[in-house]
């Protein structure tokens, strides 16, 4: 059998943010983009579709509307935030009959010249309300089931944030860093430390929200789940195995049906499909962010065949893996 941490109780919640870390990580999630908004009424702004990325937006000091691709309009006050997945596009306004102005126009209007943290607010005195805005991206072709079942929106109230001591102080630190900027928006270390926080940020927004969207809870409740939990664990840190489905069940001492329905039901797809859908993900970064060659990480993510691995990657991607890895650089 193979040997994985030791999966007493009180351990399974470090190993749950062990798993994922590593989806995250995998997955390239990267703060990159910041801004902070301040405006006062009548104003609004159209933030875009953008692939392979999320947004949120924190109101640190007044209210706002943001109304979502859906029309579905979510009023926010004082110390709540919110995060958009999946890149689709909103509006942030005053209120939810305002005009709204393209991000395009905003962004220029700040001098904004591609790197830093945008200061938006032309007259930060005058603004009465303050907002600060964040952008996540993905590696291109990331998915998982975490980000399949997340909802269209995860509203994060003050008095939640207050529930979650580490989500508190992460929004508090990042929000006091980013006003920081107010006299040097383009300097490095503060943005490298915002881009920190945030990741962290995103990671304790998916364990707040996690009442928001059923599908989403029961993936995580996976992670910590003993027996499951246990084999996401063996996947994750040993993807080369040649697991089948009656060899996870066997580590776990559960029958090979009952094991693959409890994976299924829990996880959202069956042990096989998610161990294919992982190895190809973790291929995708070693060929981001390693030198080693086609066959060598072939081997690494459990492929006996260089072939069999390249046509199951371009069925994945759409491109070959040498392709992926020169449009990557």
């Amino acid at each position: 059998m193979q040997t994985v941490p030791n999966t007493a109780p009180n351990n399974w919640f470090f190993i749950m943010q062990d798993i994922l870390s590593d989806i995250l990580q995998t997955l390239r999630l990267r703060g990159s983009f910041y801004f902070r908004l301040g405006f006062s009424a009548p104003f609004g702004v159209e933030v875009p579709a953008y692939k392979q990325s999320a947004r949120f937006h924190l109101v640190v000091q007044g209210n706002c509307v943001v109304r979502l691709a859906n029309g579905q309009a979510l009023s926010l006050a004082s110390g709540d935030l919110v995060l958009i997945p999946r890149g689709q596009s909103h509006c942030i306004l005053d209120s939810a009959e305002s005009n709204y102005a393209p991000l395009e126009h905003v962004l220029e209007n700040a001098g904004y010249r591609g790197e830093g943290v945008v200061v938006a607010t032309p007259a930060p005195h005058a603004a009465t309300n303050e907002l600060v805005c964040g952008h996540f991206t993905f590696r291109d072709g990331a998915s998982h089931p975490i980000l399949q079942f997340l909802p269209d929106a995860i509203v994060i109230t003050a008095a939640m944030r207050a529930r979650f001591g580490w989500l508190d102080d992460i929004v508090r630190m990042m929000a006091r860093r980013v006003f920081e900027s107010r006299s040097t928006p383009h300097d490095q270390g503060m943005v490298a430390i915002v881009q920190r926080l945030a990741e962290v940020m995103f990671v304790e927004i998916l364990r707040a929200g996690l009442s928001q969207s059923p599908e989403m809870q029961r993936v995580i409740g996976a992670f910590s789940d003993e027996r499951i939990g246990k084999t996401l664990m063996l996947i994750h840190t040993h993807p080369e195995k040649p697991w089948t489905v009656e060899s996870l069940a066997k580590e776990i001492g559960m029958s090979r049906a009952r094991f693959a329905d409890q994976f299924t039901e829990r996880v959202g797809e069956g042990p096989v499909s998610y161990l294919r859908g992982w190895r190809l993900q973790r291929a995708a970064a070693l060929l981001d962010d390693t030198r080693l060659n086609v066959q060598q990480i072939a081997a690494k993510v459990g492929y006996e065949s260089t072939a069999a691995f390249s046509r199951a990657f371009s069925q994945r991607f759409g491109i070959a893996p040498s392709e992926y890895r020169s449009e990557a650089a």
